[in-house]
């Protein structure tokens, strides 16, 4: 019996000290407390939503609606810390794990409030775009990762902080490292100014039709923060380097106010001063009297006899339309050329194609004459085709 008396007192000290020197049935009851919690999240987080959504639903914007949305996650996961609290609570630690455990709490606490403001920033947006009236859309871009960069790096020092690990030394490490970086890494630098040069002068915005000589044309999609996504027109993306574009000519072809038409129209030179005359005014009269084209008070019109080509007197018809949209363009540009041809039939003339006339002055008296080969018809008879040998013979 004494054995199993100092078995059962075993027992029991290993239940009052069998985990961390924590009573085994006190860890179970915290184990169930975290639990219970765990279960109540989703209810308590519908339960605080609801409360926050009536409070600002009586606001005439939607911004802090939005925002409330986007703070669902961080809400789930208070039930989370608040269980732990009161478990490690229930447990009543000692020494150096009770020090664990707090820390462990506060990280965690710490956590959930910069976890909030990451995800409040997304909708606080819409507040941030109001100063598209003094900067450009993506220079209110990278204000937000920054933003957001900042959050990141503030909520990682404080729960640093918390572990008493000291941020200071590590600022002033990896401030020897970035020279270091620096150093090694001067191309990177170089584009995040050009960057914001681009951003600040505005040469550009996302969804313009750009073209960079010698490099590539097509759509801006993202001005980031190294290079610049540009997607060509079959649909191939293309990253660009942000000095390439702040040393190399860009043309802006969206920032376009007009567009222009410029052509060269040949008529042959049996056509008469008359016809040309006509010819000229019709299309002048069009391009005056339509809608589609720009007025000359505002862009400069031409249409004018400009030269004697080589195989055609040319009329020059140089003008803007009004819509800069590519489409629209191509259908103004059609009716125009509709219009043209049409003229030209009605003046009783005909456009001239490139041709070239030989001039022969005198033709030899002694020249060979073309040999014409005997044709072979169905009617002709054996007998009366010429043999080889009677043929040789007169060539002889």
């Amino acid at each position: 019996m004494a054995e199993l008396s100092d078995f059962w007192l075993l027992v029991k000290d290993v239940w009052q000290n069998g985990v961390l020197g924590v009573d085994v049935g006190r860890a179970f009851s915290a184990a169930g407390i975290l639990l219970v919690f765990i279960v109540i999240r989703k209810l308590f987080t519908r339960f605080v939503l609801a409360r926050l959504n009536a409070m600002v639903a009586k606001t005439p914007t939607s911004m802090d609606d939005n925002a409330i949305l986007t703070l669902e996650n961080p809400i789930r996961f208070i039930p989370l810390v608040l269980g732990l609290f009161f478990a490690i609570q229930h447990l009543d630690l000692d020494g150096v794990y009770a020090d664990i455990a707090d820390n462990l709490v506060r990280s965690l606490i710490a956590f959930t409030i910069f976890w909030g403001f990451h995800a409040v920033i997304g909708p606080l947006s819409g507040f941030l775009n109001r100063l598209e009236k003094h900067f450009t859309s993506e220079l209110v871009e990278w204000l937000i990762k920054a933003l957001r960069i900042t959050v990141v790096l503030i909520g990682a020092a404080t729960i640093l902080q918390i572990w008493g690990i000291q941020v200071a030394p590590i600022i002033a490490g990896a401030g020897l490292l970035g020279v270091a970086v620096a150093l090694g890494a001067q191309d990177l630098f170089k584009n995040l100014i050009a960057g914001l040069l681009i951003i600040g002068e505005k040469r550009f915005h996302n969804g313009d039709w750009i073209r960079v000589e010698g490099v590539v044309e097509g759509t801006v999609e993202t001005i980031g923060f190294r290079s610049t996504v540009i997607r060509r027109f079959d649909k191939a993306p293309v990253m660009v380097p942000n000095t390439n574009l702040s040393d190399t000519a860009v043309t802006n072809f969206t920032a376009m106010t007009h567009r222009r038409i410029f052509w060269k129209i040949g008529v042959t030179y049996s056509t008469s001063i008359e016809q040309l005359r006509e010819i000229r005014d019709q299309i002048e009269h069009y391009i005056l009297n339509t809608s589609d084209f720009a007025s000359p008070k505002d862009v400069s019109t031409f249409v004018r006899i400009d030269s004697f080509n080589a195989s055609s007197i040319d009329i020059m018809l140089y003008c803007f339309t009004l819509t800069t949209n590519w489409g629209e363009w191509l259908e103004v540009k059609e009716e125009l050329a509709l219009k043209v041809k049409r003229i030209v039939e009605q003046a009783g003339t005909s456009f001239a194609f490139p041709s070239q006339s030989v001039y022969v002055e005198s033709i030899p008296s002694e020249r060979p004459e073309i040999f014409v080969p005997p044709s072979e018809t169905p009617s002709e008879t054996p007998s009366e085709k010429p043999s080889a040998t009677s043929t040789e013979n007169k060539a002889d």
